[in-house]
């Protein structure tokens, strides 16, 4: 029998319940919490320090902490250090401050676990809670200018390579013989970002991987898109 590439992944969720945001506040709630802990890492804010005075340099990883509104509940996701990190400064969170409003904490809830990822000898159903953000600028170029078929060809090895890069961050990495299989099923709408009109994907997927619920994929996961969700088979 074939052992398939699989790994526990820490994992720690923190939702406010009583709290209502809209999805794209997810980005305040990055930048409240990246200088509410600012001197805590830079897992939170995705910028390292410097010692000079230049600029802080980016992060340019897989988001250890992503911060995110599903069904307009605030909600705050951390892998690894990030689980860890997330654990440990959540006592500590009695408010939200959006744009100067503030949110008294009154209940909050956090959910520690070491969650499966990896390869899967069956099939499992994925919805993208929130938008999809496939494609960056070049692959976007190549996108406009292809076919129908091309199109969904593409945005199907787009997220072979995101969801392989999300294995990679968990220091998993598949046997020669594994291969990830998809069936995307999905359709483009526009959002704004940083003041500017992107293209960003809904609908949902099939594929023979192990996720958990709430991580993202794709570009600004940390802002809260492409988060993933299991549905039931």
């Amino acid at each position: 029998m074939t052992t398939l590439t699989q790994t526990l992944l820490p994992l720690t969720t923190i939702t406010f319940p009583e709290i209502a945001l809209r999805t794209r506040d997810a980005h305040k709630l990055r930048g409240y919490f990246g200088e509410l802990f600012r001197e805590h890492s830079p897992l939170l804010h995705n910028h390292y320090e410097t010692d000079t005075d230049e600029s802080p340099r980016y992060r340019y990883a897989y988001p250890l902490v992503q911060y995110k509104v599903l069904h307009r509940t605030p909600t705050l996701v951390g892998i690894r250090e990030g689980a860890t990190l997330l654990a440990q400064l959540f006592l500590r969170i009695r408010e939200l401050d959006i744009n100067g409003e503030r949110f008294p904490v009154l209940s909050k809830h956090i959910r520690h676990e070491q969650a499966p990822l990896g390869i899967s000898d069956e099939l499992h159903r994925y919805r993208f809670e929130t938008l999809w953000m496939a494609l960056n600028q070049d692959n976007y170029r190549d996108y406009r200018n292809r076919s129908e078929t091309e199109r969904h060809a593409q945005l199907k090895r787009v997220l072979i390579t995101q969801l392989l890069g999300l294995f990679r961050e968990a220091d998993l990495w598949l046997a020669p013989h594994e291969r990830i299989m998809v069936h995307l099923s999905v359709e483009p709408h526009t959002t704004q970002f940083k003041n500017q009109t992107m293209m960003a994907f809904a609908g949902e997927f099939t594929a023979n991987v192990v996720l958990p619920d709430g991580l993202g994929l794709g570009k600004s996961v940390a802002r809260g898109f492409g988060a993933v969700r299991r549905l039931s088979s």
